[in-house]
């Protein structure tokens, strides 16, 4: 079966991000570049202390921090967040770096409009930590997916995947930066395509159209 999908209008972006925020700053970088077709309109933070809090305020882009309650996988209430989405008439959500799953209140109202990047090449390695996990297992080629967000951890279609081979003389650190460094080319680039392009799936499969016509 094949569902064909169109690429979304979305009149702004928002962020959701809870660490460090090179992705974020990436993206904010690219959109204010204008390689983006829309305006990254404010960034979601579960933690008033965290590093990406800076790095916003420094960008110029608009902090909230709505209550994420005391669980520490999961929003304790979306609709605070949900509220805040609306409010910046956010067509588009991309995580980066959110250390919390989300469940249907917000999944449900966003259909397919929420992204994620996570540093393995998915399947493999989902979860927290799976970057340091693919390591100990010992793989030549680690990487990077840009996926669609659904209910299951790190399961959605794959929109795009960058690879990375690990060198003789790696370090898990030396690692993880060149695969931060594809993170930052890859996800900007996922986003414009998944903005501008469309798409159609093929069973758990995204196509691009444009990818079609050039292979055809």
């Amino acid at each position: 079966m094949i569902d064909c999908g169109v690429a979304p209008t979305a009149r702004t972006l928002a962020v959701l991000a809870s660490g460090e925020g090179t992705n974020f700053e990436a993206l904010a970088r690219a959109s204010q570049r204008g390689t983006l077709p829309a305006p990254i309109a404010v960034l979601l933070c579960d933690r008033p202390d965290a590093p990406v809090v800076a790095r916003a305020h420094a960008l110029g882009i608009e902090v909230e921090c709505p209550p994420a309650g005391s669980k520490r996988t999961r929003l304790e209430d979306e609709r605070p967040w949900l509220a805040a989405l609306h409010r910046h008439d956010v067509g588009l959500v991309l995580l980066a770096g959110f250390m919390r799953r989300l469940h249907a209140t917000l999944l449900d109202a966003y259909p397919d409009r929420v992204l994620n990047i996570h540093p393995s090449l998915l399947p493999a390695f989902p979860g927290l930590d799976g970057l340091a996990r693919a390591w100990e297992a010992g793989v030549k080629v680690a990487g990077c997916t840009v996926h669609l967000v659904t209910a299951e951890l790190d399961a959605g279609p794959i929109l795009a995947q960058a690879a990375v081979g690990v060198r003789e003389d790696d370090t898990l650190a030396s690692l993880t930066t060149r695969v931060h460094a594809a993170e930052h080319a890859l996800y900007p680039e996922t986003v414009r395509r998944f903005l501008d392009d469309p798409w159609r799936r093929e069973g758990r499969r995204i196509v691009f159209a444009r990818e079609g016509a050039r292979r055809g």
